[in-house]
């Protein structure tokens, strides 16, 4: 390909809203083009680099055996109303009507189409399993799109769904899906992580969400390094302390703590540990108060204490509730002497703890020496409901946990029979009998894979793309194209001999200085770049260097010819040993 051929344009600076550096790049670079908030048009260079991403994700899938389809991107809402998600998927749903007053959505996941599909077409058990996947347009209306693609309204994504007659095939089918996404993401040639994760408003049980390791990323992931362990932190479980309580040896006691609520704080009047305080926490489920205790250098996690109750729904109490129910204003408040009808859940790190600190339940003041069975009745529901921390242990007790901070490109679930449930999709088994289909969903962002990629690859000149992902493979950069015969047929003829070797090549004829023309091939993160000039010409060498490590000059003849040979062979062996 020749630049002057291609539609190339670069830009200095980044729009001031940009945050992120993927972001930032990826419009400096030429990859997106805003239209509106959340809302980008994927540039030439930018489209090849989505279709070297859904070359790699089809043809594992294919691999796999899945059956590719493309479904309407405008979704009827009597599907949804169906499923019971019209309402509960919430405003990220862009709702529109016909001429007809009918409603519809743009399809922010396909479960209810896919479904609908089954339940019409699929009515034996001769006809499973069977797996089928797309790659579409999907429009969330994000309530504040921010960092470019990472969080866009609009967006490309793989998504995929398998039908069975029974649980275990579902589980044989999740089970080479979580070895599919494994090898796609090591043929993309990124750092990445497979962790246990919320199923979240997709439904069903069983789900492993698939991270991108990067310093950037909105989400935490605990690993264990010694062993296969790995969970969002939404998700990941904290070990039972082993630690026996110790008896108490401090008396009960009230004391001032005038206009201190924080727990760091009451630490530090006290003089105490932060971990000897325990925080409490007022919350409201189906109209009832729940009393929540937490270490004082712990954090509540929502996602498991959610799951405490039927709706997987609670609030925090508002300050009238807590003043009402409490007697005194947040910050005060203590699980000592609490109304009988708050429910009282402690997380099972605090279980352990004697002589601790807490709210006395009234404005200015806190106890100290605070012990179960003595001064509050044992706790009945004891529940790990706290983030983990670093150094915590592995739910097997094999080793400390360790943080990370991962971006979210794919997302695989058992759904089991939630959807055919709710939507009456059965097919006939074996007995001739009505049964309802055992369903797997299986997600990848496509554009969000390019983001990721950026994050974790890229240097102050700009990016540095994993081969299988650049644009293009090789840049050859001229300097007097179009002045210098000898200059225009060597780079032509590399441009040739690359081309034939099944590399994708950019020719950069175009009449620019040098420093120009060298930024931007580094911005745009071409893995390999040649340089043929007259003087090295002269000199019967050419400068080849790779995005990351400079090659030094080398004699145009034969071991140039070498170089070229290896350049090829490394691109190649890269893709076909993925």
């Amino acid at each position: 390909m020749l630049a002057s051929q291609f539609f190339l344009r670069t830009h200095r600076e980044a729009p001031s809203e940009a945050e992120l550096v993927s972001h930032k790049l990826m419009i400096r670079a030429g990859l997106i083009k805003k239209l509106g908030s959340g809302l980008y048009s994927w540039m030439p260079i930018g489209l090849r680099v989505i279709r070297k991403i859904e070359a790699i994700v089809r043809d594992e899938m294919n691999k796999a055996g899945a059956i590719e389809m493309l479904m309407p991107a405008i979704q009827p809402a009597d599907l949804w109303q169906k499923s019971e998600r019209w309402e509960k998927f919430g405003p990220q749903m862009l709702k529109i009507q016909d001429r007809h007053n009918r409603d519809y959505c743009f399809g922010p996941t396909h479960e209810e189409v896919i479904t609908d599909i089954a339940r019409q077409e699929i009515r034996s058990y001769k006809h499973l399993p069977v797996h089928f996947y797309q790659i579409q347009t999907k429009f969330r209306d994000e309530i504040r799109p921010r960092f470019g693609v990472m969080r866009s309204r609009e967006f490309i994504m793989k998504d995929g769904y398998s039908f069975h007659a029974n649980e275990g095939d579902l589980v044989k089918e999740y089970k080479k899906m979580h070895q599919t996404y494994s090898r796609i993401f090591t043929r993309l040639g990124l750092n990445f992580r497979s962790v246990d994760a919320d199923t979240g408003a997709i439904g069903g049980s069983g789900s492993h969400e698939f991270h991108v390791l990067a310093d950037s990323g909105e989400d935490t992931i605990a690993y264990c390094p010694k062993s296969d362990y790995a969970a969002n932190l939404e998700l990941a479980q904290c070990s039972a302390p082993s630690k026996k309580r110790q008896s108490p040896t401090k008396n009960l006691v009230k004391v001032p703590t005038p206009e201190t609520t924080s727990c760091d704080k009451i630490a530090q009047l006290l003089g105490v540990p932060l971990e000897n305080i325990v925080k409490s926490l007022l919350i409201i489920t189906d109209s009832k108060p729940h009393l929540l205790l937490l270490r004082g250098d712990h954090t509540l996690n929502e996602t498991k204490a959610s799951k405490l109750f039927a709706t997987r729904k609670f609030r925090f109490a508002s300050q009238e509730e807590i003043t009402s129910l409490m007697g005194c204003p947040a910050g005060y408040i203590g699980p000592v002497n609490i109304p009988s009808n708050i429910e009282l859940i402690v997380d099972q790190s605090v279980v352990q703890m004697s002589d601790y600190v807490c709210g006395a339940n009234e404005e200015g003041f806190h106890l100290t020496g605070v012990n179960f069975y003595r001064d509050l009745p044992e706790p009945l529901t004891i529940k790990d409901i706290r983030n983990v921390v670093e150094g915590d242990m592995d739910p097997s007790g094999s080793a400390p946990l360790k943080l990370c901070r991962g971006i979210e490109v794919g997302h695989i679930f058992q759904l089991k029979k939630t959807y055919a449930d709710k939507m009456n999709a059965h097919f006939v088994d074996k007995n001739g009998k009505q049964e309802l289909f055992n369903m797997g969903c299986y997600g990848i962002g496509i554009s969000r894979i390019v983001a990721a990629a950026i994050e974790q690859n890229h240097d102050d000149r700009g990016i540095v793309w994993p081969i299988p992902l650049a644009p293009f493979q090789v840049a050859i950069a001229t300097i007097g194209f179009n002045k210098n015969p000898e200059v225009k047929q060597t780079a032509m003829d590399i441009h040739n001999e690359l081309e034939q070797a099944g590399i994708d090549v950019l020719l950069d004829d175009r009449d620019e200085r040098p420093g120009v023309m060298f930024s931007d091939l580094d911005l745009i993160g071409i893995p390999y770049r040649i340089t043929i000039g007259e003087r090295t010409l002269q000199d019967g060498k050419v400068d080849m260097q790779s995005r990351a490590d400079h090659i030094p000059l080398v004699p145009l003849e034969n071991e140039m010819q070498l170089k070229v040979n290896q350049i090829c062979e490394q691109i190649l062996n890269i893709e076909n040993n993925a």
